[in-house]
């Protein structure tokens, strides 16, 4: 016997009805990325689809960010136009997260960690991103300035000051992750510190920090006062 789709559910179970009875804050995510889905598969509802994908991926709402619109439409009761609804809202989602962030204040290592830790620690690719901040150490904007391979990738020192010229930004903070796990510097990341520690100076920029994100752990070039 099939599994009953939405059609059949009691009006008490169906995701979008439940959501304008009892608010946002009552649905489930598999329920919340049900509604993006929309309609089931022959044996399943939309609900079940939505917890077999969350499942199928260790229920990581960053993993599935990740994925491109061709991966994604590959599993099983979904498709590229259920693809791209899924991918354009968690993209909305981090989008928001960038607004959030706008005039917050680093105080320490650990809150750069925080800000960065949700988008860099689970990359099986090393990315590069700076922070770019006012004079009072409050986050004017972050940006990501180059993305590489499991080993390493390119920072061109020009692209990072050109972003911090254009926001007039007073400090700096580099932070790049490695997907090695372990979060000691290379000699490539110490030469590359020094490089831009030297490059902001002469623009009367600070570099206040370079932090190495691995996993649940980081690296602080300033704690560590090799800055």
């Amino acid at each position: 016997m099939n599994n009953p789709t939405q059609q059949d559910w009691s009006a008490i179970d169906r995701p979008r009805e439940k959501l304008v009875r009892n608010g946002l804050n009552s649905l489930s995510i598999s329920e919340l990325i049900a509604i993006l889905i929309r309609t089931g598969s022959k044996n399943k509802n939309a609900v079940e689809i939505a917890q077999e994908l969350l499942t199928s991926y260790d229920n990581n709402l960053a993993s599935l960010s990740r994925l491109s619109i061709q991966e994604l439409s590959k599993v099983k009761g979904l498709g590229a136009v259920k693809a791209i609804s899924i991918l354009a809202a968690l993209e909305l989602g981090r989008r928001r997260r960038e607004f959030e962030v706008a005039g917050y204040k680093i105080r320490s290592s650990n809150d750069a960690f925080l800000q960065m830790q949700p988008l860099l620690a689970d990359l099986p690719y090393e990315e590069f991103w700076i922070i770019l901040l006012n004079r009072a150490n409050k986050i004017i904007s972050k940006k990501k300035v180059s993305m590489g391979g499991t080993s390493g990738t390119v920072v061109d020192p020009k692209i990072i000051f050109k972003e911090a010229v254009q926001v007039t930004c007073s400090n700096i903070i580099a932070v790049h992750n490695h997907p090695s796990g372990t979060n000691e510097p290379s000699q490539a990341d110490k030469d590359l510190t020094k490089k831009l520690k030297y490059g902001a100076e002469q623009l009367d920029i600070q570099l206040i920090d370079h932090i190495i994100i691995a996993g649940n752990s980081y690296y602080s070039f300033a704690d560590e006062g090799e800055l």
